[in-house]
């Protein structure tokens, strides 16, 4: 296809480093296990790439706590193992998208070590420092500058005996959030952008980047109802300042000087209003929509979703993208209470592949790899330690890819990081390339057939009213061709009155290639999709 775009027309997958694939033995993935799977990627149809944080950090929050931003954590490899990667990727026709971390840093980063050994060296100002509220003690954890609460849980502020002074950390105290306001601090991550840019790395996840910028008064954030401290508040001053607008174009202005470069924002905490805001010509390509995350298997919840994004899309004209899994939350297996023969899975993950708008697949979607279960001193995730049982964390959902039946799942030949899940001998890659009726299959043959319909990339999103319960039907319309994709979502038979044409089948599983009826019964949990003669 001529005019293909990759981060608008193509597939993009992304991989948590330490749980795909370990060459060295240390039971965490390494770069080099990426790169030695990339022929694997390329074959399921991936034409980018995005990759967690894999830069040095002390692991208080498993990458998201980085201490140098322009390097290689060891345990994962060296910067000539990046660059043989982008290398190899490229060659493949596979982009390399970056999870950019810039709200905050770690503890143990040089620049949070030196801003605070005093009030006047010359990174005094480089992170959010305050003293302790007049008449409050200092150090006594009443002092703090303001009542606003760490996502991860407790208050906001941590007390630093070496300064003398509060912090700001949005979210572990191991991990202080940087002073925008700084032009230093803001020239440093600008560089962070650059360096990566120029080994040839083709865009970025921007992590939580609207809450780079906080009120300079620190006034209160109002109150209302909520289970935590934290969803107490309406996180109106630390978040979403004036001041982002300008960082983001800033960005975009060094993006756009690289060819086919992209940034997806992770917008915290996000409603329509934002997406629109911060997406744009002179802003991001893209940000996160997660109500699929949050919908239930019901294909109403899903329409709306749908509905929803086409709607925000269309106001901020920008194109739209979708996700089911990722790092943060259980996998849709689990959610979906996915049974053994994959059925539900097939279902969504057609959905995915048939809506308008980016697909993003999280490593093991392709198999329907399930969240792992952990006891409680199994538990690595700091938000599962503080809040277990109410919150497990996120372990879950990272344990490591399941390549073949071997020991480990042919992960790592020591001990992983996160235990295997115990259904890893029988689902796992190796089994479903060999299985033609598997989900791996049934994805890669739908991603296929993705790539060469003009139709199913671009054409517009037109939803069939009044269908059956249970049943999510479409057309995805274009000058060219008209097509129409059902789902069924039930465990029933139903029966789908077609619009008055003549159909033939593009992809099925179970039938024929013609449709010679005006109405279609659709199996239990069918995937179908027609193209008008």
């Amino acid at each position: 296809m001529q005019d293909f775009l990759w981060w608008r027309d193509g597939i993009i997958y992304q991989i948590y480093p330490r749980s795909f694939l370990d060459t060295t033995g240390n039971g965490l993935g390494d770069l080099a296990g990426i790169t030695a799977r990339l022929d694997y990627l390329a074959n399921l149809g991936i034409d980018a790439i995005w990759l967690s944080p894999f830069f040095p950090t002390p692991d208080a929050d498993f990458g998201y706590d980085i201490s140098d931003h322009v390097d290689v954590d060891p345990r994962f490899g060296s910067l000539a193992d990046f660059d043989e990667l982008v290398e190899a990727s490229h060659k493949r026709g596979i982009r390399i998208i970056l999870d950019l971390v810039l709200n905050h840093t770690s503890d143990q980063h040089p620049w949070f070590q030196e801003s605070r050994i005093n009030k006047t060296n010359p990174k005094h100002d480089w992170y959010l420092w305050e003293s302790p509220s007049p008449s409050k003690g200092e150090g006594s954890g009443v002092g703090v500058p303001n009542k606003w609460q760490s996502v991860f849980g407790g208050k906001a502020w941590t007390w630093d005996q070496i300064r003398g002074q509060y912090y700001y950390h949005m979210f572990l105290n191991e991990q202080p959030d940087v002073n925008w306001r700084n032009p230093e601090v803001r020239k440093a991550q600008m560089d962070v952008l650059r360096f990566w840019l120029e080994r040839g790395v083709d865009g970025y996840r921007l992590d939580v980047f609207n809450v780079y910028f906080k009120d300079d008064q620190l006034r209160e954030n109002p109150g209302k109802l909520g289970r935590r401290a934290f969803e107490r508040q309406e996180h109106i001053y630390d978040t979403d300042r004036p001041e982002m607008d300008s960082v983001l174009e800033e960005m975009r202005s060094i993006l756009d000087e690289y060819p086919e470069r992209y940034a997806v924002g992770e917008t915290f905490l996000p409603t329509p209003e934002k997406i629109i805001r911060y997406n744009g010509q002179k802003k991001l390509h893209a940000a996160f929509d997660f109500e699929f995350l949050w919908s239930n298997y019901k294909p109403s919840k899903f329409l709306t979703a749908i509905q929803n994004w086409e709607k925000v899309a269309a106001e901020a004209q920008i194109w739209p993208n979708y996700v089911l899994s990722n790092h943060d939350v259980p996998r849709p297996a689990t959610r979906y209470s996915i049974g053994e023969d994959d059925a539900r899975a097939k279902v969504i993950m057609a959905m995915l592949l048939t809506t308008r708008g980016t697909p993003f697949l999280y490593y093991g979607e392709e198999i329907g790899m399930r969240d792992i279960s952990l006891r409680r001193s199994e538990i690595m995730d700091p938000p599962g330690k503080k809040y277990w049982p109410f919150h497990k964390g996120r372990d879950g959902c990272r344990s490591p890819m399941q390549w073949d039946a071997s020991e480990n799942a042919g992960f790592s030949t020591e001990n992983p990081w996160l235990p295997v899940h115990p259904n890893s001998e029988k689902r796992n890659v190796a089994a479903q390339q060999e299985n033609e009726h598997s989900l791996f299959h049934f994805t890669r043959s739908l991603i296929a057939l993705r790539k060469e319909n003009i139709t199913l990339l671009r054409g517009e999103f037109i939803p069939l009213k009044d269908m059956p319960r249970g049943v999510l039907a479409y057309l995805r319309k274009s000058d060219e061709e008209t097509i129409l994709v059902a789902l069924n979502f039930s465990e029933n038979m139903k029966k789908l009155i077609l619009p008055k044409k003549s159909w033939q089948i593009l992809f099925s599983e179970n039938r024929e290639d013609k449709i010679t009826e005006d109405a279609l019964l659709l199996f239990p949990h069918e995937v179908i999709i027609l193209k008008a003669n």
